[in-house]
């Protein structure tokens, strides 16, 4: 039997990185039924970095590509260094991300819910983690 998205996410600490509130806070609510204890949201770059840096644990991240008109790959390379999973929940297309992140996933928005609960899963589980 495949265990459900509540047993693989719960209390699994999630990064939500953000610019638009009312986007957050759907984030924040998607994952809080899930039982996640959800890192932000977090609006700037500088917040984001904050968090990565002075968390101890975090087991992925939702980044949105662009926040307040600066692009978040500081934060995925940030991310990448620390060996954290993340995928990108955005409204830009593959073409304007830089090829290095040719290999994440990306929700173009707006996104069903139960697709990136799926995603998150996976790649939480996923075993070169």
């Amino acid at each position: 039997m495949r265990p459900t998205a509540k047993t693989v996410l719960a209390g699994r600490r999630i990064l939500i990185v953000e610019d638009e509130y009312f986007l957050a806070d759907d984030l924040r609510q998607i994952l809080s039924e899930q039982n996640v204890e959800v890192l932000g949201p977090v609006a700037t770059m500088a917040q984001a970095l904050a968090v990565i840096h002075d968390e101890q644990a975090i087991d992925c991240a939702v980044l949105d590509v662009n926040l307040g008109g600066k692009a978040v790959f500081p934060i995925s390379v940030a991310l990448l260094e620390r060996k954290i999973p993340f995928v990108f929940a955005t409204g830009y297309g593959d073409s304007q991300i830089p090829d290095q992140f040719s290999d994440i996933l990306r929700f173009e928005k707006p996104f069903v819910s139960s697709a990136l609960i799926s995603a998150l899963e996976a790649i939480i589980q996923a075993p070169d983690r």
